[in-house]
């Protein structure tokens, strides 16, 4: 019955592959930029493009055909069975004060600052797809559901990816009793949101500052790119997002929430800008292969270095643990960021993997923060 259930998988997956080779075959460039200004490296008059990287990726049907062929990823050694933390729901809306980040999973992260809450790329669907029986499947249960979090402030929006951009979950948030949050998001997502009923949004561009509950929030470039469909690759703009407290703050407080990337000197250009953040949230899964993955997902290793280039005083690894969006099995992320953590000499409070549901409490001055 294994056998037989996995030869239907792979059948499945085959028949997907196939329709994804026609309609690459279909895709054409007729976009035209809304948001085009010359004066920026990176608008084309089609879309946007990265700072620092000038090939595109290529090599996605041989991939998705080597996972098929291959059986890729395993199954991890646990069989799933991931340690699932049940947060302290009644702290969590009581909350008024403390700063605290709780890993929901994925690159979904409920940020607690000076009494507002900001929530990343939230999903809380069963699929990271279009379709509702196909696609990256959740494989490790939410730790909280949505009616349990707290009245959301702010929705920080990477990029517009299925694992990262959920309809639902978006649709829900902006119901939520007590007004919708503020959404803020990149270039030409604001025009998606808008046809789902969702108003509440800013659209920024790359360095863009905008302010919301006494913090200030700017998109910062990151290597990656777009896409919703075979045709929209690359026409709305990707970022990472900074978030700090004001420069008069009694005790200030900074936070980088990297979305998606792969590792480029637009980290340098960053720290250069803002000098360090008391706390990183950086992706360290969906890596593998490494011929096809490099320039767009970081791997542990390149976690490790976007710890060090931009100065963070402490990390969160992201991006794991949820759904299978790679080659490699979903417990392998923590393990190689163990090592390279070990060869870089930082310790697990220096940068952790955390398991899902937990919630780190930090005070402004990282050197006094409580553990988890």
């Amino acid at each position: 019955m294994m056998q037989i259930g996995a030869g239907k998988r792979r059948l499945r997956q085959a028949t997907l592959l196939l329709l994804l080779a026609a309609g690459l075959t279909m895709a054409g460039c007729g976009h035209r930029n809304p948001y085009y200004d010359p004066a920026k490296p990176h608008h084309t008059p089609d879309g946007f493009r990265n700072n620092y990287l000038a090939t595109k990726p290529s090599g996605l049907l041989k991939w998705q055909w080597d996972r098929i062929t291959q059986g890729l990823p395993k199954v991890p050694a646990n069989n799933y069975a991931f340690p699932v933390l049940r947060p302290d729901v009644a702290a969590l809306r009581a909350n008024r004060s403390d700063t605290t980040a709780t890993w929901i999973g994925h690159a979904t992260v409920l940020l607690q600052l000076r009494g507002v809450n900001v929530l990343t790329d939230p999903i809380w669907s069963e699929r990271a797809s279009p379709f509702s029986f196909a696609g990256p499947k959740r494989r490790v249960p939410l730790p909280m559901t949505m009616d349990e979090l707290p009245h959301i402030d702010v929705v920080l929006i990477s990029h517009n990816h299925y694992d990262h951009l959920d309809r639902a979950t978006v649709e829900k948030l902006n119901a939520q009793p007590g007004g919708p949050p503020l959404f803020l998001v990149p270039l030409g997502i604001k025009p998606w949101l808008a046809e789902l009923g969702i108003t509440n949004v800013r659209e920024l561009d790359w360095w863009d500052k905008t302010s919301q509950g006494g913090l200030d929030f700017h998109l910062v470039p990151v290597q990656h790119w777009s896409a919703r469909s075979l045709t929209d690759r690359l026409e709305t703009l990707w970022g990472g997002w900074t978030v700090h407290t004001p420069p008069d703050d009694a005790a200030p407080f900074s936070m980088f929430f990297a979305g998606d990337t792969g590792f480029s000197k637009d980290f340098a250009d960053i720290a250069e800008r803002f000098g360090s953040f008391d706390l990183a949230l950086i992706p360290i899964g969906a890596y593998a292969p490494r011929w096809f993955m490099q320039a767009q997902h970081a791997d542990p290793a390149d976690a490790i270095r976007i710890h060090q280039t931009i100065r963070a005083k402490r990390s969160i690894g992201i991006h794991w643990g949820s759904f299978e969006m790679a080659d490699e099995s979903l417990d392998e992320p923590p393990r190689l960021l163990a090592e390279e953590r070990k060869k870089a000499g930082l310790t697990e409070q220096d940068f952790a993997a955390l398991q899902h549901g937990e919630t780190l409490h930090l005070s402004s001055s990282p050197s006094s923060a409580s553990g988890k």
